[in-house]
């Protein structure tokens, strides 16, 4: 039986291999517009992971459109470097292309030296918080041409495909969306006008390149902009291109300033198909669907579904860019599953950071990492089995070293399984489940509930140790502490306690966050009781968003800083608010808790006391080191290096990097 995951398609005349697409991402790494090794290293490794197509971008049309960390495709001066680009994507065995876009008011203005960002109309953008230019007919004309002139670069430096991005917020959508666009010219007020500018830039695009050369829009399902494109007008446009000079349409959905979460965990596996879907049965060419599409199970899924005939994986290839090559070969076991953390990828780039993965160390580094078998094997002994030991003892065993795990629980995974507990969160699980099937690929031995100590390590006689014991959770010095209703959140995420229906946690980071999350979804409808009462009309969609909202428990977050989360990635960290919020989960800052008594807390702010009412209480006042061991591996003049919270209590992103760092460094 035949795989449509590994059917050819083609788009205009282009044939490409399989229906997995490589999409565009911002990746930080140009230096001055200009295409690096860094960035030919890292889409070297994507096109020989065997995607059909890399895109890659975006790519700028001229000065205003983006900022130097983008590819630049705004002068003949970057042909070069595009050119290798293209060859090397396509010397490894994937068709190529560029997305080239013009991010308008998104632009903030340090990216342009001071100059400002240009705009349908002058509207200030929450994100950068400063007011466009309004471009003038004249400025739309040349920035229609700039679009034109970037897509000729493309062809001409070899690449297979273009494509414009009329979506996201950027340039063209923003003249699409009435909510950006309150001209009164030929290019506002009605849909048709609103398309206009979009139908230029492609219509030029198009005369630059010629009727043989693919171009391919992504564009937006829904924006999720209440007052902008409603998805009718949205599925016009994509009617519009489709019967003018689009070849293809990439589907996209909102814009950085949406308030639905896009691409985190929360977001369920290809949950936004349904708008490739409903654009492909209006339109006669290939429809990509995006976003979460993170295995080639819900990829066929999606294909064989007939929601999309092709499936854009990003940041899936990020974290595992062999997945094409190990699904085909059927060896989808030892796929590396993205789990929408963003702490890696769009996280780093609201630090202007490269784009790195938290579940793949090597990311955003190919080619800068000691690979190569060491000359001189060792015997490690890995002390833990949580994110930091199973990375360490991966790179070292990938070194060609003689790696033992030993974990003293009864599973691998540590602090991976709480981050997992939360609504919409169990991807962590999956990476837990991950990583301990590429142990077993790499034969590395694991033996559970093991106690280590000086005299199980001197019978073993390794000659290095690797300390990953991981940390344990606080307890604060607070009176009432050891009170029968108090409880550890770490607990409470392994179901290990039962709560009562007033819950107090004390500690708002990250854990607490978390901890709260996962009690307010107590008593709520499952989302299979949501669909079986609305599809036999039981009950109104008012009511059941009501139930599926708000639990049975009464929870308060107490928390000593000015604002809850504070540890929480940004990408991530809007989202839970809102879910707090949605939830009704009341957060108390600035406020520390002075005693626990039978009856609930008391706090503190300013001298003034204040009492909460709870039968359980909390506690998430965050963790500590566990590291018994350094000190007798000292005693023992035997060599050993301590990684992830058993060194410092930091992220797993922090853990994993660190534990595979230490592991290639090995018999250096």
């Amino acid at each position: 039986m035949k795989d449509c995951l590994f059917e050819p398609i083609t788009i205009n005349q282009l044939e490409i291999k399989n229906r997995i697409y490589l999409p565009a991402m911002h990746l930080g790494m140009a230096v001055g517009f200009e295409v690096t090794e860094q960035i030919l290293n890292f889409y070297a490794e994507r096109a020989k992971g065997g995607a059909g197509m890399v895109c890659v971008g975006f790519a700028t049309v001229d000065e205003l459109s983006g900022s130097p960390l983008n590819i630049g495709a705004h002068k003949d001066s970057f042909i070069p470097g595009l050119t290798r680009l293209a060859d090397t994507i396509k010397n490894n065995g994937a068709k190529s292309a560029v997305q080239i876009n013009h991010a308008g008011r998104y632009n903030p203005s340090f990216f342009m030296n001071g100059k400002e960002p240009v705009a349908p109309s002058p509207l200030a953008s929450r994100l950068t918080h400063e007011t466009p230019h309004e471009l003038t007919l004249d400025e739309i004309k040349k920035t229609i041409d700039a679009f034109a002139q970037a897509a000729l670069r493309v062809k001409t430096s070899g690449f297979d495909a273009v494509e414009v991005l009329s979506g996201t917020g950027y340039l063209i959508s923003e003249f699409l969306s009435p909510l950006t666009n309150q001209r009164s010219d030929v290019y506002g007020g009605s849909l048709a006008n609103r398309m206009r500018f979009g139908f230029e830039v492609m219509a030029a695009v198009r005369d630059a390149v010629g009727v043989d050369y693919p171009l391919i829009v992504r564009m937006n399902g829904n924006d999720f902009m209440p007052g902008g494109n409603s998805r009718q007008e949205l599925t016009e446009y994509a009617q519009a291109l489709a019967q003018g000079p689009a070849d293809a349409l990439c589907i996209n959905v909102g814009w950085h300033e949406a308030r639905v979460p896009q691409i985190v965990t929360c977001v369920p596996h290809g949950a936004f198909s349904y708008l490739s879907r409903s654009i492909k049965e209006k339109v006669d060419i290939p429809v990509i669907a995006s976003h979460r599409i993170n295995s080639p199970e819900t990829a066929r899924e999606l294909l064989a579904d007939g929601m999309c005939d092709m499936v854009a994986m990003g940041r899936s290839l990020i974290t595992d860019p062999m997945l094409p090559e190990k699904a085909r070969l059927g060896e989808e076991n030892q796929i590396i599953h993205c789990i929408g953390c963003a702490q890696g990828c769009f996280d780093n780039l609201f630090k202007v950071k490269h784009v790195e993965c938290l579940c793949n160390p090597e990311a955003g580094h190919e080619g800068q990492k000691n690979l190569e078998k060491t000359k001189n094997p060792k015997k490690v002994m890995v002390v833990g089995g949580g994110p930091a030991g199973m990375s360490a003892a991966l790179a070292a065993s990938l070194r060609g070293h003689d790696v033992t795990l030993y974990e003293q629980s009864n599973r691998l995974g540590g602090q991976l399984y709480l981050a997992a507990a939360p609504p919409g969160r169990d991807d962590f699980s999956r990476l837990a489940k991950d990583f301990e099937e590429q142990l077993k690929v790499n034969k590395i031995p694991v033996f559970f509930k093991q106690t280590v100590d000086g005299k199980m390590i001197a019978s073993e006689k390794p000659d290095v140790v690797i300390v990953a014991t991981g940390a344990i959770a606080v307890t604060p010095p607070i009176p009432g502490i050891d009170l029968p209703h108090v409880v550890q959140a770490w607990d409470v995420l392994e179901d290990k306690v039962v709560t009562g229906s007033r819950v107090a946690i004390i500690g708002g980071g990250a854990v607490g966050v978390e901890t709260a999350l996962f009690l307010a979804e107590k008593g709520t409808l499952s989302a299979e009781a949501v669909k079986f009462l609305l599809v036999n009309k039981a009950e109104t969609p008012e009511l059941l968003y009501e139930m599926a909202t708000k639990g049975s428990k009464k929870l308060v977050l107490v928390e000593m800083l000015k604002q809850v989360g504070k540890d929480i990635g940004k990408s991530t960290r809007w989202g839970m608010m809102q879910e707090l919020s949605r939830a009704g989960i009341k957060s108390v800052t600035e406020h520390t808790v002075t005693e626990i008594t039978p009856a609930g807390l008391t706090m503190e702010k300013d001298g003034a006391s204040v009492t909460i009412e709870a039968d359980t209480i909390v506690i998430a006042a965050g963790s500590a080191s566990l590291n018994s061991l350094e000190s007798v591996l000292k005693e023992m003049q035997l060599p050993f290096k301590v990684v992830g919270d058993a060194k410092q209590v930091a992220l797993a992103f922090d853990a994993i990097h660190q534990g595979y760092a230490v592991g290639l460094a090995i018999g250096n």
